[in-house]
């Protein structure tokens, strides 16, 4: 994490989140790297459709896809960064461990993270199956798999 935030900080980039299943984890481990608060401009934790939808994710897009879907990642990703006016937003969405019963659709233990690029208008997206013993295992898996992602697209 500490090389994103570097390269945010050397290239003056933003980013913003939007995290549902891994409840912050992500901005958590933005802001543990100093200098953080030069990049990082919001984090929203939606775990309810109501307030991804209130963050300006489509509720078509929720009700065709559901909300475990890449195509909700990425409106969370678009939308946090359209929102903060940031560089990169950043939209993750999935199950970790459990049933929702609100939202039956989707595969347990998929997660899907979107990384939006403003400039480029492109979304680098990536999906996986995390098997952590414990939701904490998981969502540090889902962390491993952005920092790889970012890495790999962005840097």
């Amino acid at each position: 994490m500490k090389e994103i935030v570097e390269f945010l900080i050397e290239n003056n980039k933003t980013i913003a989140t939007m995290e549902s299943c891994t409840g912050g984890l992500l901005a958590e481990q933005i802001t543990s790297i100093e200098g953080a608060s030069k990049v990082l401009k919001y984090s929203a934790i939606t775990y309810s459709n109501e307030f991804k939808i209130k963050m300006g994710v489509d509720k078509n897009i929720i009700d065709k896809y559901s909300v475990y879907s890449e195509e909700t990642a990425k409106e969370m990703s678009q939308k946090i960064s359209d929102y903060t006016n940031s560089d990169y937003g950043v939209g993750i969405t999935g199950k970790l461990n459990r049933v929702d019963e609100k939202n039956l659709f989707g595969n347990d233990n998929e997660v899907f993270i979107s990384i939006y690029d403003k400039e480029k208008d492109t979304f680098y997206t990536t999906s996986l199956f995390v098997n952590g013993k414990t939701r904490e295992e998981s969502r540090m898996q889902v962390i491993e798999t952005f920092i790889k992602s970012f890495n790999k697209e962005i840097i």
